[in-house]
């Protein structure tokens, strides 16, 4: 018979449920809409939040991207900007490509992520 502690998580908002303490759930009982910050940050440490992560299909992804994991970023695969100019992200598209500036720097993006589009708005 084990001694471990079993990882139970919240079926609504889907955080480890903290004994005594319960989860992350407003206490009225609504659905959380958003994770706490809190958790996207401990995802997401190498990346600032603003960083733009060009992917090799050529796609612009942001810090936290719901779909990526932070152990897939890196090169040779991945290019990233860490310090974007300001609007970059509303520039980027065929006409402006955004060209990586660390990781893989010959990585160019010319679409944006569509969930870290929805995410920005």
């Amino acid at each position: 018979m084990s001694n471990a502690v079993q990882d139970e998580r919240c079926e609504e908002c889907g955080s480890r449920i903290v004994i005594g303490l319960g989860c992350d759930c407003p206490p009225d009982g609504r659905v959380p809409t958003t994770r706490p910050a809190s958790q996207v940050r401990e995802e997401w440490r190498r990346f600032p939040a603003d960083t733009i992560l060009i992917s090799p299909t050529q796609y612009a992804h942001r810090s936290g991207c719901p779909h990526l994991t932070e152990e897939l970023v890196k090169p040779p695969r991945w290019g990233w900007i860490p310090d974007p100019a300001p609007g970059l992200w509303d520039r980027l598209g065929i006409s402006h490509p955004a060209a990586a500036t660390q990781g893989n720097t010959s990585r160019r993006a010319i679409k944006r992520c569509p969930d870290c589009e929805a995410a920005l708005s």
